[in-house]
């Protein structure tokens, strides 16, 4: 019991502190899982520092008791399944919640940006780049502010996308820009660079 409270907290923390209901609510629908999450990555939401896993190994829910949850609820599952440990998963959970426009949403997509799959990020380009190029969008301005605040990590996601493609993509795509993590990449930073946070709050 005592670990499985331990897993239930790290999951929460990786959502800030006004969702704790709906991830509470979310989190008991959550099957446990053979393994523990693996590490965790330190992002700023609005300010507030959240600890988000890097894979996590539960099961799906049944549709039943996903059904029974509020959308945001269901919304905090999926960011969640962003992290599965099958590839599958993630991108079936990453097309149900990338048309949230959420400030908590945004480190999850970011981090998929970083990762190898193609298929994801060409889900995450065709969705967020063309609104994230448009000045003061919403998705301009959730991700902006995000990538503002979170400028370390944005650059390491950068030095993934292009690691992963001179590893994996070079054949598909032979020019770095014509890869789909660079193009959202460079969306990314085009908005942080409008909503750069100049008090110090960055970090």
């Amino acid at each position: 019991m005592s670990s499985e409270l331990g897993e239930s907290a790290a999951l929460g923390a990786a959502f800030p502190g006004r969702l704790a209901d709906d991830v509470q609510k979310a989190l008991a629908v959550l099957p446990s899982a053979p393994h523990a999450p693996t590490s965790r990555f330190r992002v700023l939401v609005d300010g507030e520092p959240v600890l988000i896993p890097y894979r996590i190994y539960s099961d799906e829910p049944s549709v039943a008791a996903e059904a029974a949850l509020s959308a945001t609820q269901r919304a905090v599952l999926d960011c969640l399944y962003t992290r599965h440990h099958d590839g599958r998963v993630r991108q079936r959970r990453l097309e149900r919640v990338v048309g949230l426009i959420q400030p908590w949403v945004a480190p999850f997509l970011v981090q998929l940006v970083g990762e190898y799959v193609d298929e994801i990020l060409l889900v995450i380009r065709r969705v967020l780049t063309p609104e994230m190029v448009v000045p003061n969008s919403p998705t301009d301005s959730v991700y902006g502010r995000f990538a503002a605040e979170n400028p370390a990590f944005v650059a390491l996601t950068g030095e993934r996308v292009a690691s992963y493609w001179d590893c994996y993509h070079r054949q598909r795509y032979p020019a770095l820009i014509d890869y789909p993590g660079h193009a959202v990449m460079a969306a990314l930073r085009a908005a942080a660079k409008r909503h750069d946070v100049s008090d110090g709050d960055a970090r």
